[in-house]
This record gives structure tokens, sequence and C-alpha cells, in this order.
């Protein structure tokens, strides 16, 4: 039989372009009265939010923002930020969500690399914001986003955004995207040397992210969903969009501090929430006096680098249960998720915390991922031991880095995502990274995984915050460096005790030699800065 005719033909009836604002436009359609966002004593209805989404829709065309033009915006996790991931791909113009903690240099140059037309620019972060522009010849024009937290502070340019929206249209009636291959959002990745490359997502490629992310995660329309992860680091991992597809609440949340975290869960009674492992360290450490006892159990996703199984342990103790997933920006934020498996319920709590450290099995729309020879692209056993390279493929990668078609061309080649990551496949199918490529440490010709070292570290009483690099050594090559932040109080504890630590729990080989304490640096995102510790460790 041929499957084919004048009848069996895409039409408006069966074939409409796949994007996340079509999750908007359902929630206000079904649930308008329910809560959509919360911002402190702010609330809005899906009814309000979709409203206020259409009339800065209506405010960008007014300036002249139409299909394929970049609208950039520089905001902590406020209301402001999550309408522009709705109005801007209302009009197929295409938003950029900048880190805010880049220097100004780095401003410009996401904004003069995107070609930016128009910015929304939070005046919290106007002593970066203002010289970047100052040191434009081509500015974008700039409307100022108010901090309710700051009212004293001055604002940029001459228009505020709640003015703005004031005087525009709710019923605006913005075009769409003409296919759903069009690009959507254009995220900076946290390069560590040079520009940052600008990965492309589509339309169709957030809309599927979005709902793996939501599934995985179990959202629904009664998550209460607090923003401790950045919106802007891969468009908050697409949970911008995910929780307005199940109908939840999004509560917003403009500075990171454990104090106000656990007042929002109690407050709000927050079922979910996301962040890096920085995160987590800093809810299980914080003071007694901080902290309020949850109302439920919080589900807490966190990825960005491994979490050690020790703050899992620390997590789950005070009512969190935690979700392990990795993934890169190239990828939108999380492809993995390390599913909970039954049978880890028979192990010593010590094995079981490993295993759910593990970065564990693809998310369900990503269409293959292997573990794979770095030369060969061929799959490695799975015999959790032989160490190659993760790879995927699907809708869920980047369309690919703009205006980088050779970078475009060595990240996603011969039919795969080059993740850059190392890591062994389990004989269950989960996996387990070691490292990236570039962090192995390389002694007397033995590989050895910073992230196992790291591990170790963290058991240690004593140890708050621990990252492991490679050290210049005449005799070996390099030897491990170990850098470590110790937990308040326990500051007698010297390199001797933390080498003669490792000692007992690791080859010899693997032990740090050298052991340098104080504060880690960190990405805005929380990972830390492995290329300023071997910067140090090479001067040292």
């Amino acid at each position: 039989m041929t499957y084919g005719g004048p009848e069996l033909v895409k039409r408006p009836a069966n074939h409409v372009p796949l994007t996340p604002v079509s999750f908007l436009a359902r929630a206000a359609r079904f649930w308008a009265d329910r809560t959509a966002v919360i911002d402190n004593d702010r609330t809005f209805t899906y009814g309000e939010f979709a409203a206020r989404c259409r009339r800065l829709a209506h405010a960008l065309a007014e300036r002249g923002i139409g299909r394929g033009d970049t609208v950039a915006i520089l905001a902590a996790n406020s209301p402001a930020l999550l309408e522009a991931h709705y109005a801007v791909p209302m009009l197929g113009a295409v938003l950029n969500p900048i880190n805010i903690r880049l220097d100004k240099g780095a401003i410009a140059f996401c904004l003069q690399h995107g070609e930016a037309k128009l910015f929304l620019a939070d005046r919290a972060f106007r002593d970066t914001i203002v010289p970047a522009l100052e040191g434009m010849e081509d500015a974008p024009h700039v409307i100022d986003v108010a901090d309710p937290e700051q009212p004293e502070l001055g604002a940029i340019g001459t228009e505020e955004y709640e003015d703005v929206l004031t005087e525009m249209d709710d019923q605006f009636n913005p075009p769409g995207p003409e296919d759903e291959w069009d690009p959507i959002c254009l995220l900076y990745t946290s390069g560590t040397t040079g520009n940052p490359k600008g990965a492309v997502y589509s339309h169709r490629g957030a809309y599927l992210s979005t709902l793996s992310n939501a599934l995985t995660f179990k959202l629904d329309h009664d998550s209460v969903y607090l923003w401790t992860l950045p919106m802007f680091h891969c468009s908050g991992w697409t949970y911008t969009w995910g929780v307005t597809a199940a109908g939840g609440t999004h509560v917003c949340l403009r500075k990171i501090e454990p104090k106000r975290i656990f007042e929002l869960i109690a407050a709000h009674r927050v079922t979910h929430m996301c962040g890096a492992p920085i995160i987590l360290n800093l809810l299980a450490h914080a003071p007694e006096t901080n902290r309020i006892a949850l109302p439920q159990p919080v589900k807490v996703a966190t990825g960005g680098a491994a979490p050690p199984s020790t703050i899992i342990r620390e997590m789950e103790a005070l009512g969190f249960e935690v979700l392990h997933l990795y993934g890169t920006t190239e990828t939108y934020g999380p492809s993995t998720y390390c599913a909970p498996n039954e049978t880890w319920q028979d192990m010593t709590e010590q094995d079981r915390h490993g295993h759910m450290a593990r970065q564990g099995i693809s998310y369900p729309m990503i269409e293959d991922m292997i573990v794979a020879d770095l030369v060969t692209a061929a799959p490695v056993p799975r015999d959790g031991a032989t160490i190659g390279e993760i790879m995927v493929r699907g809708n869920s990668v980047m369309k690919g880095y703009l205006k980088n078609p050779q970078t475009t061309d060595d990240a996603l080649r011969d039919g795969w995502y080059r993740s850059g990551d190392l890591a062994v496949w389990h004989q269950d199918g989960y996996f387990e990274v070691k490292d990236r490529a570039k962090d192995i440490i390389i002694t007397g010709g033995e590989n050895v995984s910073s992230l196992e070292v790291e591990e170790v570290l963290y058991r240690h009483p004593a140890v708050m915050e621990a990252a492991v690099v490679g050290r210049p050594d005449e005799k070996w090559g390099e030897t491990v460096c170990a850098f470590i932040d110790l937990k308040p109080g326990a500051n007698d504890v010297g390199p001797d005790a933390i080498i003669a630590y490792c000692r007992e729990n690791l080859a010899g080989f693997k032990c740090p030699r050298h052991v340098m304490f104080g504060p880690l640096p960190k990405t805005s995102t929380g990972k830390i800065q492995k290329f300023r510790l071997r910067e140090i460790a090479q001067q040292t």
C-alpha cells in the first residue's frame, strides 16, 4: 500500500510548528486564575502572566524587533527574565540571556557578536552594564529593568520595563515562528579561555527538551518551583518553559541566600528546585539559625558538576530528594538523569549514594547517547572501566555555534555531538563521568580522574569543598594538587592530614602531593574554575 495522494499532506489541521511558547497559551486558557509567578510581594495568575508577555512582545515590536532579530537580557531571576522567554520568541525573534557575572568586556562581546538590537538591562547590575554599553560603537536600544529590592539604584536608559508594559496592548497577536527549526535562544558558554561560544537553540529542540525535563523531574499542576538555578543558564535548563507546561508555579529568587531559600520553601510549600552542587553544599552547611524544617520533601535536581556522595547524604538528611542530572549548554542543559533503581536499597548507604552520583541514563527524548572511543567513535565496553567520550544525537542538540562554522563542524562531526566529557559505561547502562578531557591528570603515565580524588576528599569530615588539578612535575609529568575549602572551625587541619587520609582511601599515585587551602573560584553557575586553579598550581 502507498500512503500518498493529495489528502495525506501537511496542513494547518495536522501540522503545527513545535514551540514552547504554546505552553503559555494553554496554561492561560485552562488555568487563567491559577498562580503562575511569585516575586516577593507580587503574584501573577496565568491570565496576567500571559497578558504581560503579550504586552512585552508588543513593546518590542513597536521598537522595531522582528523575525530573526536578537533581544538580549541581563537580569536576576525575575518576572522580566521569565517573560522575555515567551515574548521574544512570540515575535520569531531570538532571546540572548546573558550571564549576570560577566565583566564589561564579555558583556559587550555578547551584545556585539549576537548583534542585539534591544537590551533589557537589570539596574542591579549597572556597574558592569553601563561600562559595557559605553564602550560599544553601536549600542542596542536599552529598556531598564528596575529592582524592587533596591529602588535607590539609578536607571539605565530612558525607559523602564514596568512603565513600558502599561502602555502596551495585552491583546496583541504576535506572529510566532515560521518553522520549528527557527532559532529561539542564543546561549553563550562560560568559556574558560578566549571569547565564549554562542550555542543556538531551535523552537523544536526547546519544546522537546522542555517536555523531557518536565517528565523526568515529575512536574505537574501542583508543582511549586523555586528558581535557585539561574534562568540565564541554558534558559534555566528549559524550566522557564517546563514549569508553565505543567501548569505549576514559578517562585522567583534574585539572590542565592540559604536563609531566604529555606524561608521561601516554607512560605510557598516549594516542591521542586534545581542548582549546581554548590547550591546543595550551601544548604547542607547552612547554620542551624538559617534553617527551617521543610513542610514536605523537596525534589532537587543537581548538575553542572558531579555532586559528591557526601552532599547527597547531607541533603537527604535535611529532607531533600536529590536527582542527579548531566548535560551541557549544547544539549539545552540536562540530557541524562540518574534514575533511581530499587536494587540500590539493599546497598550500604555509601554505595547507594555513590550510585546516585553517577550521571545515569539518557533523557526520554534524546535519540541516542553512547560512551565511545575518542578516535574511532565506536562504543566502549560496558565494563565500568574503559574510558571514552560521551556522544549525543537527537533533537535536543543545538543547531550549532553562531558565526563559528569550524567549531560547529568539529563539535557535531560524524553524526554526533562530542561533549568532551570522559566517562565509563556500566553494565546496567548507566554513564559515569570521570573527567573533562582537559582535566584528566597523567602522572607517571597513569591516568588519574580528578573526580575520583575529589570524591574521597569530600568524605573527610573537615572538607567543605574540594577540587583537584594537575601540577607540572619534571619527574612524573604531572602530580596531583588539591585545593580545599575547610568547614568553619576546622582550621587546624593541615596538608599532612589530608594527604594521609587520601593514602588510606586511594592508590598512592592518585594521592595529592600538594594541598592548598582557601575559597575556590567559581563560575556564576557554581562550577569550580579549574583553569584558574591550574594557573595557581603552575606558579607554586
